[in-house]
C-alpha cells in the first residue's frame, strides 16, 4: 500500500520490551529511491539521542493507533552505533550498523534490497553471524560499499524547488512510499505558490532527472502545463491504484508496476492471492 511518510511522523516505534521513541524523519537513496532508515528520537529514554531503524526489523505499521512495531529488544538498540542525524550518513556508518544487527547489505544486489525485492529478514541468519558484507548468505562474489553516498534525509529535501522543462512549478512537500517494498514511488509537490488556487500532485520518481543537492532543486523532464493540468492529489487518504493507473496514463508512461520489476513482481504475487 501507498502511504505517506508525513503520516508516519510521530508514530511510535515499539520494541518487543517496550517503546524506543518517535518517528521524526526518514533516510532515501537518491538512486533507487528506497527507504533505508527510520530517524528515531528517544526522548528521555537515551538522553534524546536519535537512533536508526532499519525496515529489516519493521513489521507492519498500526495506523489506527499509530505505532510501528520492530522485532528489536531495547538493549538491541540501546547499543546500536551512534548516529550524528546533522551529518551525512557515511558508508562506513552502515557497515558498522548492519553488522551490530547481522542485516545484509541492500548495496550491490541485482534488487532494492540487494538479493530481494523487499526488506525481507530471517532471524536464523543473525543466529548464524553473517557479516553484512559476506557472500555466504548469498553465494555471489564479495561486493566493496560504492565509495559515493547517496543517503538522503526527508526532512532535507522537503521544500526542494521542483523544476521542469520549461520553469519552476512548485516544491516537495511530502513523499509517497510502498510500506512493503520500503521504497518512495511519488514527490508530492505543492503547486500553491506557483499558481495561487492551485494543488498538490504527485510526480513519479521513474520521472525525476536530476537531484541537485547544491541548488536544492529536483528536476523533471515534465512541463509545467502538463504538471498543472495532472490529477489532483488527495492526501488524507492511500494512494489507490486506481488513481495511479489514471496518474500514468495522463502522462502516457508505462506504470512500474506492468513492468520487470522485482518489487512489482512481488507485488503481483502477493495480489493474485487475494
Amino acid at each position: 500500500m501507498l502511504r505517506s511518510i508525513k503520516d508516519l511522523h510521530g508514530y511510535t516505534v515499539g520494541a518487543l520490551d517496550g517503546d524506543i521513541g518517535t518517528v521524526e524523519q526518514a533516510y532515501f537513496d537518491d538512486e533507487a529511491w528506497g527507504v533505508r532508515y527510520l530517524v528515531v528520537e528517544t526522548g528521555n529514554w537515551l538522553s534524546n539521542r536519535p537512533v536508526l531503524i532499519s525496515p529489516y526489523s519493521i513489521k507492519r505499521a498500526d495506523a489506527e493507533l499509530n505505532i510501528i512495531p520492530v522485532n528489536l529488544t531495547r538493549q538491541q538498540v540501546r547499543d546500536s552505533p551512534n548516529i550524528d542525524t546533522h551529518k551525512p550518513v557515511s558508508r562506513q556508518y552502515e557497515i558498522e550498523y548492519l553488522r551490530h544487527y547481522s542485516y545484509p547489505n541492500y548495496w550491490g544486489g541485482l534488487n532494492l534490497w540487494g538479493m530481494d525485492a523487499l526488506p525481507a529478514f530471517n532471524a536464523n541468519d543473525a543466529a548464524t553471524g553473517f557479516a553484512p558484507e559476506s557472500s555466504a548468505r548469498t553465494g555471489q562474489p564479495h561486493v566493496d560499499p560504492p565509495a559515493d553516498l547517496h543517503l538522503r534525509s526527508t526532512g532535507e529535501v522537503k521544500g526542494y524547488h521542483i523544476e521542469t522543462v520549461d520553469g519552476g512549478i512548485g516544491h516537495v512537500c511530502d513523499f509517497i512510499y510502498d510500506d512493503e517494498a520500503w521504497v518512495i514511488r511519488y514527490l508530492c509537490v505543492d503547486t500553491h505558490n506557483w499558481w495561487p488556487g492551485c494543488k498538490e500532485v504527485l510526480v513519479a520518481t521513474q520521472w525525476i532527472a536530476l537531484v541537485d543537492w547544491f541548488a536544492s532543486t529536483v528536476s523533471t523532464t515534465l512541463t509545467r502545463e502538463a504538471i498543472r493540468h495532472s490529477p489532483a492529489y488527495n492526501g488524507k487518504t492511500p494512494v489507490p491504484r486506481s488513481y495511479e493507473i489514471g496518474l500514468h496514463e495522463y502522462y502516457g508512461n508505462e506504470g512500474y508496476w506492468s513492468r520487470d520489476d522485482p518489487a512489482s513482481s512481488a507485488e503481483s504475487i502477493r495480489n493474485a492471492g487475494r
